[in-house]
């Protein structure tokens, strides 16, 4: 999937974008990034097929963000030298859910997938997250 989004149609470029994963990552309490271990966040524009795989995305669905890693959960004494567990953010399907240059839109997706990838990396499943209303 190599498409380019036209930034003129969406108003939001790709630094932009990268601003508002890190704003929404700076909005996480302290006292959850005192927890959060071993996590590395990314931007990418589209999902691999891989991606979409390993997230059981069913076709013409979109895949927003995907965690992949071994949750703090998961976790036993032998954890250790391992790589990151991995967040990444994909911004052509968040520009595609919203309306086209709106900012405040887009903002309020990224940070609820960034927050709904973070759950994951805590041990949070899908279920679990729409139980308690998070989506």
């Amino acid at each position: 999937m190599g498409m380019t989004m036209d930034d003129s149609r969406v108003g939001v470029s790709r630094e932009r974008f990268e601003d508002l994963v890190d704003e929404a990552l700076a909005d996480i309490p302290d006292e959850f990034w005192n927890v959060i271990d071993n996590l590395a966040v990314m931007v990418e524009e589209w999902p691999s097929h891989a991606h979409l795989h390993e997230a059981g995305t069913p076709p013409g669905h979109l895949l927003l963000g995907l965690y992949e890693g071994v949750p703090l959960t998961g976790r036993s004494h032998g954890y250790g030298l391992v790589p990151p567990d991995k967040i990444t953010i994909f911004r052509g399907p968040i520009l595609r859910v919203c309306p086209p240059g709106d900012e405040a839109a887009i903002r309020a997706q990224v940070r609820r997938t960034v927050l709904h990838e973070i759950a994951h990396h805590f041990g949070i499943d899908d279920d679990r997250l729409m139980e308690i209303g998070a989506y």
